[in-house]
């Protein structure tokens, strides 16, 4: 027999046209929705997102406290993901993982058993190897959910309730920080200390009127799990906490360790948070193999549970400031961890950017309307139980006479309350009275019970009648707080030092600070020739006549130096140029062309060779008459092109360069004209064309300039004797 055909479906909506861009931006809407609200922003009251809530939710139910035995992950995982978190069960595991970890979290919220990872970026075992339970932190966090402090709400399958926010006796929010990336927005929140939290809390209840400037102040920067070294100033620091955007500098602790022999080393015993042992190491191996960094030989790792990286200078000679500087440029040795206080507010609801002020005052807020629910659940259970306590009560008054109406009655209960007046709560209560309690002992523990439940309720009828008082009371859990995880615990003690901030380095002086200490320091002698073949020879030679040059070529410029300077070369176009000594050719050969090491163009001619003294300042002259002084700390060229300083008129060219020692100038023009005037009139500049500093005619120029001491005069040779004006 054929089977009847199914009846068709009739839509319970029949279909409508929409836009695709319509539907597609509704859509996208509430997938934006969903995910800034259900995944990636922590809420502003407990700190803790739903993943982090329902895995401590579970975890209660499964009676996980600090003191009860450990349980197998998997079967943590799993109430999870079949009670409440419909999503995969890796995801849950890596949570409960990063909350077990004491390098990754502050303060953890799981208590692990097992191999739950390490500093160098290895997974955790997996689940059906570990086990965990609550930390004392977690616990805190939960405190008082039975007791109707927060909402609960119907779990994703509608088959239980979880709870929409925890009681949060502990301030999770900034203690543990948060980080998360939603649709087009994102949190990042770095830990902090208990102890400094609860001290802020306080002043915040004992000042109501503290403006946010001051609160911000107060806190002096993020205690990150991993130590450090946070390199920021007050300023910055206090302003990154009032706008709840910023970021902090941290540093890894190091300290030098000594070795026999003079020899020395680096020891890097806490490095940034959330930086991988491993792979920082991998990166310092890299850049001392490729001498990216040359003040560094090698790196060891001798960690074991704590870190210990070891840092092989190349010489003894180094500066290990500097050496540390180097690599906190290049590495992860120095971290910047950003702040972005970006939360949901106003109940879980609003995702918006908060200061410190306003997130320690939505906590202020969610624990004063947590002791209020929970001061008004007490408040009713003792009045049911002072109820039951005053059947008790008035039957002791004629216990015979209540047995035997239970006995011959055979409706008791409306039996007792028309006899006794008892309400129906307080015959259920006397019906359901153990035979035992009948004795006379019992009746004076419930006149005791009595009484002093009623002392109880009347100190939560003041409680909440005052809010005076509740605040009070706040203060008293922050403080128990503060006792429980604060300062005087080893876990509550700061880790992360508060350091100077760091000062800036420029490119240029590091790279030759770098060169410099990398070199090992002998003098030299620089012998330039006429023609401009430059060379460096061994020692300080003292007879200038023992320099050999090529045929046709004769002396030009010698002076003494060190293989760690650098030298200035001044050529006719006003550019300074600079050389590294340590890479002029040897003393064996001829040397090489100045023009090819500096870049110096065919049509112009060094006329001044230098060791650079950054405290010196020169005294520079064009072949017009004009000039200034420029400090030497600022003429070092960062390129073979050189570095222009004295800009030149039509025709002219630059002359004289001679340093100052002085507080006078003297120009000789080759007219023979002398002028003597005071250093004072010239101009410091780091480029330009300067003053006039004597006048010619067509034709002319200077001679020969010199600087000297007004009390000491000028002196010159003339006719074979020296003469003082």
């Amino acid at each position: 027999m054929a089977r009847a055909p199914a009846p068709p479906v009739t839509p319970a909506e029949p279909p409508r046209d929409t836009p695709l861009a319509d539907a597609l931006s509704a859509r996208y809407l509430a997938y934006a929705l969903s995910t800034i609200t259900a995944r990636s922003l922590p809420d502003a009251r407990d700190g803790l997102k739903p993943a982090h809530r329902r895995l401590l939710f579970a975890m209660r139910e499964l009676k996980l406290g600090p003191e009860t035995a450990f349980k197998k992950c998997a079967r943590i995982v799993g109430d999870v993901m079949g009670k409440y978190h419909p999503h995969g069960d890796q995801a849950i595991y890596d949570t409960l993982v990063r909350q077990a970890q004491d390098f990754a979290a502050r303060w953890p919220l799981v208590d692990g058993q097992g191999n739950f990872g390490n500093l160098d970026g290895d997974n955790a075992a997996a689940m059906r190897y570990t086990e965990a339970r609550m930390t004392p932190v977690a616990e805190a966090l939960l405190r008082g959910i039975d007791e109707d402090a927060v909402d609960f709400r119907p779990t994703y399958d509608g088959s239980g309730e979880e709870p929409v926010v925890l009681p949060a006796a502990f301030p999770n929010l900034l203690a543990n920080g948060a980080a998360g990336i939603a649709v087009g927005m994102a949190t990042s929140i770095p830990p902090h200390n208990v102890q400094e939290l609860c001290d802020v809390l306080r002043y915040m209840i004992s000042h109501p009127d503290a403006g946010e400037a001051d609160i911000a102040a107060m806190l002096p920067g993020p205690d990150f799990p991993t130590g450090g070294l946070l390199c920021e100033s007050p300023a910055d620091i206090a302003e990154a906490y009032l706008t709840g955007r910023g970021g902090f500098r941290v540093r890894a602790r190091w300290h030098v360790e000594k070795l026999s022999g003079g020899a020395w080393r680096i020891v890097v015993t806490e490095i940034p948070w959330q930086v991988q042992k491993a792979r920082l190491i991998e990166r310092i191996a890299a850049l001392a193999a490729d001498r990216d960094v040359p003040l560094l030989a090698d790196v060891a790792d001798e960690s074991a549970e704590d870190v210990r990286i070891v840092l092989e200078p190349r010489s003894r000679g180094v500066d290990p400031a500097l050496l540390m500087e180097s690599l906190f440029r290049r590495t992860e040795l120095e971290s910047r961890i950003p702040l972005n206080m970006n939360l949901l507010t106003e109940e879980g609801r609003v995702p918006r950017v908060v200061g410190l002020r306003e997130a320690l005052r939505i906590f202020l807020d969610h624990r004063h309307q947590v002791l209020q629910r929970r001061s008004r659940y007490r408040e009713e259970k003792i009045r049911r139980r002072l109820e039951i306590l005053d059947g008790y009560l008035a039957c002791y008054l004629d216990i015979d006479g209540v047995i035997r109406i239970i006995r011959t009655e055979d409706a008791p209960r409306p039996a007792l309350c028309a006899a006794y007046g008892l309400t129906e709560t307080q015959a259920d209560a006397v019906l359901d009275m153990r035979l035992r309690a009948l004795r006379r002992l019992e009746e004076v523990e419930i006149r005791a019970e009595r009484d002093k439940l009623q002392q109880e309720l009347d100190g939560i009828s003041a409680l909440l009648g005052d809010e005076s008082k509740r605040w009070q009371a706040i203060a008293g859990e922050i403080a128990e707080t503060a006792r429980q995880f604060g300062a005087g615990t080893r876990l509550g003690k700061r880790r992360t030092e508060i350091g100077a901030p760091a000062a800036a380095v420029d490119d240029a002086a590091e790279a030759a600070a770098e060169a410099e200490a990398a070199i090992l320091r002998e003098p030299v002698t620089v012998v330039c020739s006429e023609k401009g073949w430059i060379r460096a020879l061994k020692g300080h030679l003292t007879d200038p006549d023992a320099i050999r040059y090529k045929d046709g070529d004769g002396p030009g410029w010698t002076l003494h130096a060190h293989s760690t300077d650098r030298l200035l070369v001044f050529a006719t176009n006003g550019r300074f140029y600079t050389l590294e000594v340590a890479r002029l050719p040897g003393g064996r050969s001829q040397g090489e062309p100045l023009r090819l090491l500096t870049g110096l163009p065919n049509g112009d001619n060094p006329i001044a060779l230098l060791a650079h003294d950054s405290a010196r300042r020169l005294l520079l002259v064009a072949s017009d008459g004009r000039g200034f002084v420029a400090e030497e700390k600022n003429l070092v060229a960062k390129t073979r092109n050189g570095r222009q300083t004295l800009n030149l008129g039509e025709g002219a060219q630059a002359m004289l360069c001679v340093p100052v020692t002085g507080d006078m100038v003297a120009i000789l023009g080759r007219n023979r004209k002398l002028l003597v005037f005071p250093l004072a009139d010239l101009p410091v500049l780091e480029r330009g064309r300067g003053v006039i500093l004597q006048s010619y005619k067509s034709g002319g120029g200077p001679a020969d300039v010199i600087t000297f001491m007004a009390e000491e005069g000028l002196s010159w040779i003339s006719g074979g004797r020296r003469h003082v004006r």
